[in-house]
């Protein structure tokens, strides 16, 4: 039985692969922001910038997702210092101490996971999206050097996907109109689904990705690599 631990876990994302995670066995803990009730977990509330409010975890920690994130979409000239600042801190800085913090118990386990999530907007240039891009770019870095520093104890992986369908994009799909023209822009014809990227999560967390570490995932319908008229 592993023990999984699960950042944002009243996400969409989250909760999906709360239930992967459950139905395998394991051990699941879960930390949010908000109340984070879900059923066959140990839940925590905890303050994103503020390690002392991160619970102790005896043992292992073999299995460790970060789901929080933000799409803070703006014009260039609108961006404030504080915009930039909002999205560092929740997509950046909160991985950085949740992953110092639980480090020992990561190093604990033979064979420890963590999985990180960016954007497709990081490979393809997109307007409006400067900020979460700085930031999301900053993970895919983060993700591959701390994959080459404990390459021999714990492997890191991030997922970057394109629009999906959850409550964070629920102002860019709030009608069935807007969910069929985004799902358009996609090679596939489709936005993403939260179930999507929970199975390619739970994939990376588990032993079949053993020989997988310091990658980007696209799991983003093909947004980020083909081009179809």
């Amino acid at each position: 039985m592993k023990t999984t631990l699960i950042i944002g876990a009243t996400s969409a994302v989250g909760k999906a692969l709360a239930q992967i995670a459950i139905n395998e066995g394991n051990n699941v803990i879960t930390m949010s922001r908000t109340s984070p009730e879900i059923a066959g977990t140990t839940s925590y509330i905890y303050d994103l910038m503020d390690p002392h409010s991160f619970p102790i975890v005896d043992g292992t920690i073999d299995q460790l997702i970060y789901c929080p994130g933000t799409i803070n979409l703006k014009p260039f000239r609108s961006l404030k210092q504080e915009d930039f600042q909002q999205d560092l801190n929740i997509n950046v800085l909160g991985a950085i101490q949740v992953i110092q913090h639980f480090l020992p118990n990561l190093l604990a386990s033979p064979a420890a996971s963590v999985v990180l999530f960016s954007t497709v907007a990081v490979q393809v240039g997109m307007p409006y999206h400067a900020s979460i891009a700085v930031s999301k770019g900053a993970i895919e870095g983060l993700t591959r050097s701390l994959a080459a520093e404990y390459a021999s104890k714990i492997r890191f992986n991030c997922i970057a996907p394109s629009l999906t369908d959850t409550p964070l994009a629920g102002r860019l799909l709030s009608s069935p109109e807007k969910k069929v023209a985004n799902g358009e822009r996609h090679p596939i014809k489709r936005v993403g689904e939260a179930s999507d990227l929970a199975e390619m999560a739970a994939f990376l967390m588990s032993d079949k990705s053993s020989w997988i570490t310091g990658q980007i995932m696209h799991v983003d319908g093909g947004m980020s690599n083909l081009k179809i008229n």
